[in-house]
This record gives structure tokens, sequence and C-alpha cells, in this order.
């Protein structure tokens, strides 16, 4: 039988991989260490649940399935696609911002 702290860390691992974040980006997005992440991920440390709440929207997922048995293959490219766009939104929101400070700049 797996317990919780078992599916709790194989999922934040799961989900972390299938975004492609590493510990530390991961860390980063939730505000924490990269050593706590990599506790987590070993069962050293089990998380209040304000940080489940953080780990499950920087995943991209509901707080609830950080506790599911299996994470299928169409979950992960679903979780997968909405951090994509996300990012790339984030990314096209920098770059705009960044053009209109230099128009502000201009005489």
């Amino acid at each position: 039988m797996t317990d919780i702290r078992d599916l709790l860390a194989q999922n934040i691992k799961k989900y972390r991989s299938a975004l492609g974040l590493s510990q530390a980006k991961l860390a980063e997005k939730v505000d924490t260490s990269t050593n706590y992440i990599g506790l987590l991920e070993i069962k050293r440390k089990f998380p209040s649940p304000e940080m489940i709440e953080r780990l499950a929207s920087a995943l991209g997922i509901d707080t609830t399935e950080l506790f599911h048995k299996e994470l299928s293959s169409k979950e992960a490219i679903k979780t997968y696609r909405k951090a994509a766009i996300e990012d790339i939104q984030r990314a096209i929101s920098q770059v705009i911002e960044g053009k209109l400070k230099d128009l502000d700049k201009d005489p």
C-alpha cells in the first residue's frame, strides 16, 4: 500500500518532470528553496496546506492531483501544454513591457 507521503513525493516529481522543470525552477515558482523541494521528493519533509496549494498552482494542477496514484500521459501533456502557454504569455508580456519602456525613453 502506498502512503500519502509516497504519493505526494512521486507526483511532485512526475508533474515537475513532465513540465521540464528543475527542482530549482519549481522552488522559485513556489518561493522556497531547492533543498526543500528535494526533501519533499525524497519524503523527508511534508508540506503545509498552503505549500501544497502553491505547489499545485505552480504545476498547473488541482491540489487533489498531487495525491492521485497515477499520472497518465494525457494529464502530463495537458499540464505541460498549460505551463508552456503560461510561459509564452509571460515572455510576450515582458517583451511588450520592455518595448513600452523604450518608447517612453524616446524624446
